[in-house]
């Protein structure tokens, strides 16, 4: 993600209530309250705008106020290990799921209530179920359309190693979207494999910062592909198009590295002071309303709980062909250790 602000702020958000709202509940208990009363603070690493959606729709049908402090993922994720037991978060959202496997490594979830892990299918949820999915993007790679042809992209993600494809491919290392993909690299092929991709990578690819970026590079000429969530080309070409009118999508499918979905999450924390009414978020956020956010929105990210289908101007997810990756699996530590080896941040 790069069109949100980096700082953490605190940020009151209710169809009726006070300006100012504390971390914990309102005249609640351990156990909390789903009656409309009492309040909860969510970390959110999703983008601003969804999330704002979200909470906006559970207020209006729930009573419960939300405050929410922004982030990227590795920060969020990094302040709630160091609260630990402190923390004033009740619910933590991100866009992808190493910083939740951090969180749960830490032993800081609470588990998820079996009804909201219902509403989302195994592939789309950690087996641990300490956590859950709600939302997914799928990697792709986008490609200059005047340069270049469909047929003449690689097959396979790990084909960009090559030397034919040095300083044609562009990418964010530095962000957590790529750091995600690479996750699922090493997990899907080993450690060997990914040190060696990341290497090469090093020797091939241009460095942006940003996805955005990276894709505004690709159309105006500047690099021929780069290696992307789907949505910023979506959320592009629903607006101007104008940085995106050059661009194509090349998906891997397959099943292979290059085709992975990666997975938002969503969890509550062991520490929340309004566990049920945060729980009964979450549960709002995978159920149908939730998701239709989705559907409907501008975000667009795949839909994927409650059997609510995802916007249709998105590739079906059942078409996409991505490998079998269990969320809860993807290291992060060990993926900034090979990056960081690599020379790549």
């Amino acid at each position: 993600m790069t069109s949100r602000p980096r700082t953490t702020i605190g940020v009151a958000l209710a169809a009726v209530g006070a300006l100012a709202l504390t971390a914990c509940g309102s005249g609640s208990s351990g156990s909390g309250s789903t009656d409309g009363t009492g309040s909860i603070t969510v970390y959110n690493a999703q983008h601003e705008s969804l999330t704002k959606e979200w909470v906006d729709a559970f207020t209006k049908q729930t009573g419960i106020k939300v405050t929410v402090r922004n982030g990227d993922d590795s920060e969020m994720s990094n302040q709630i290990v160091q609260e630990g037991a402190a923390s004033p978060a009740d619910v933590f959202l991100t866009e992808n799921s190493p910083a939740m496997t951090q969180v749960e490594n830490a032993g800081l979830f609470a588990d998820v209530d079996k009804a909201t892990l219902d509403q989302v299918p195994a592939g789309f949820r950690p087996s641990t179920g300490k956590w859950t999915g709600i939302a997914a993007r799928s990697t792709v790679l986008v490609y200059d359309k005047r340069t270049l042809q469909e047929n003449q992209l690689p097959a396979s993600m790990l084909d960009l190693a090559k030397p034919e494809w040095k300083g044609r491919w562009a990418a964010s290392p530095s962000g957590a979207d790529f750091q995600a993909i690479v996750s699922a690299l090493l997990e899907l092929k080993g450690e060997t494999v990914t040190n060696d991709w990341l290497t090469a990578m090093k020797t091939n690819a241009k460095a942006y910062k940003g996805n955005s970026t990276a894709m505004k590079a690709v159309n105006s000429g500047e690099v021929e592909t780069a290696l992307i969530y789907h949505y910023y080309y979506y959320g592009d070409q629903a607006k101007t198009g104008e940085n995106s009118a050059n661009v194509g999508t090349h998906y891997f499918k397959n099943e292979d590295p290059g085709a992975f979905v990666s997975v938002s999450g969503g969890g509550v924390l062991k520490a929340s002071k309004n566990a049920a009414a945060a729980q009964s978020f979450l549960k709002f956020v995978t159920g149908k309303a939730g998701q239709e956010v989705l559907q409907k929105g501008t975000s667009f990210e795949y839909a994927i709980g409650s059997d609510v289908p995802s916007n249709p101007a998105l590739v079906p997810l059942k078409d996409l062909q991505a490998p079998t990756v269990d969320p809860a699996k993807l290291n992060s530590a060990t993926v900034t250790d090979l990056m960081t080896k690599a020379g790549l941040l």
